[in-house]
């Protein structure tokens, strides 16, 4: 019987590893959904990274397990193994195929975090960052205050769009031991939880008040440190409604495990209602708002609201009210 090449069976080796590769590295259930509209590119590149590992363990280990069958050792054999120094060519080889793997994911990656809006040449606050780093925690929460009142500029994931494209909802978040506040600076309102509106871009202002503090939301594939004195920014689309969580990924201090918050992805409508309701919740006069005393109005001022109902004119009740004072 003929043997069969054994670049027939490399070849025959190869289809099945990249075929099997390339399935279960798209194919796969380890990440959340995607969420946001940048999420899609994190995934692209996992998705490559994932395809590739799985091609070079199924190599590997397939290599192992052929060797260990071929080569194992026969009864009665105590022969000493063929002596081997080494193969000069193959070395190469498996020293430049991962250098490329390497190259090309590195230049791949430097490409999803620049459509992400992660690069901002020239604009580093080096000079802030050397004295925070100097000055200690002490200090830090004083240069944090400074920095949010000067015009100094955020780095981060979109911080290179501020400047060109105004984002549609600006919320300021501040890290502190161990929670998350979301302040809305545009309307006063001030939560533990960070609301948004689905399909607006949305500009989050980061800051630290103790020490650094990480905002992920896995289901929006972003994360971006709070940072002490230094201003940073992270910028995204929500394109799905729902509730995600948000998890501080920066060892904090004893209580970080418990330093959680969530992102609440409102339909525009959900979120008119939301920001009007907490608005009236946040009135200092409460009750003033809530609801006005009618020992406090005259006739015409109490039965003004009602007018459109009763079908009459607004002249038509002052008269009325005239005519029995």
């Amino acid at each position: 019987m003929q043997q069969i090449p054994v670049s027939l069976w490399t070849l025959v080796a190869g289809i099945v590893v990249t075929a099997a590769s390339v399935w279960i590295g798209h194919n796969h259930t380890l990440l959340p959904e995607q969420a946001s509209l940048q999420a899609p590119l994190v995934d692209g590149f996992f998705n490559i990274m994932f395809t590739i590992a799985i091609a070079l363990f199924l190599v590997v280990e397939g290599t192992i397990l052929v060797f260990l069958v071929k080569y194992r050792r026969r009864r009665g054999d105590d022969t000493d193994g063929i002596p081997v120094e080494g193969n000069v060519p193959l070395e190469i080889f498996w020293t430049a195929i991962p250098s490329v793997i390497v190259i090309g994911l590195g230049i791949y990656s430097v490409d999803v975090f620049n459509q992400m809006g992660g690069f901002e040449p020239g604009n580093h606050p080096h000079s802030v960052a050397h004295v925070a780093h100097a000055s200690g925690t002490a200090m830090a929460a004083t240069l944090n205050d400074t920095a949010e009142a000067t015009s100094a500029p955020s780095i981060g994931i979109g911080a290179k769009n501020s400047d060109s494209k105004p984002a549609d909802l600006v919320v300021n978040v501040k890290g502190i031991q161990f929670a998350w506040i979301f302040d809305y600076p545009n309307s006063g309102v001030t939560t533990g939880e960070l609301h948004v509106p689905v399909g607006a871009d949305v500009q989050l202002n980061l800051s630290a008040q103790d020490v650094i503090h990480s905002f992920w939301v896995p289901q929006f594939r972003l994360k971006q440190d709070a940072l002490p004195g230094i201003p940073t920014e992270l910028r995204f689309t929500a394109t799905k409604t729902g509730t995600y969580p948000v998890v501080c990924a920066e060892l904090c201090g004893g209580y970080h495990g418990s330093m959680r918050s969530q992102v609440i992805v409102h339909t525009p409508e959900e979120y008119d209602r939301w920001l009007t309701e907490s608005k009236l919740a946040q009135t200092p006069d409460l009750q003033q708002a809530v609801a006005v005393n009618p020992a406090d109005l005259s006739t015409s001022e109490f039965l003004a609201p009602h007018i459109h109902n009763m079908g009459i004119s607004a002249a038509t009740i002052k008269s009325l009210v005239n005519s029995h004072e």
